[in-house]
């Protein structure tokens, strides 16, 4: 049975899948055209099994579904207000990205 995720936990999951840069390729890609794992891979340039690990995450996190096609699996964003939202949080980043507020973001790559 589906249940509603409380809001912090729904964020929190977001968070979750947008902390690993190849997640959010695949989201970003995703954004663009549902996918099949191996033109995603290809695409990526990743190998199917570490793609098959990203997508169990964002399946988990609840951003992904899968949907049957013949013999094979595509995979889509759960919800097209995703790709929206992917969007106006990059579009955010760039509004931001030159007041830096972390004192190490040169040295750890942070922020």
């Amino acid at each position: 049975m589906l249940t509603v995720a409380p809001d912090i936990e729904v964020l929190a999951r977001f968070g979750r899948a947008l902390a690993d840069p190849i997640r959010c390729r695949i989201l970003l890609a995703l954004r663009e055209a549902p996918a099949y794992p191996a033109d995603l891979a290809d695409t990526l340039g990743i190998s199917r099994t570490r793609l098959s690990n990203h997508l169990a995450c964002l399946r988990d996190c609840g951003l992904v579904v899968t949907a049957p096609d013949g013999r094979r699996t595509r995979y889509e964003l759960a919800d097209e207000r995703l790709g929206h939202a992917l969007d106006d949080l990059r579009a955010a980043v760039v509004a931001v990205e030159t007041d830096r507020t972390c004192a190490e973001a040169d040295d750890k790559g942070c922020c």
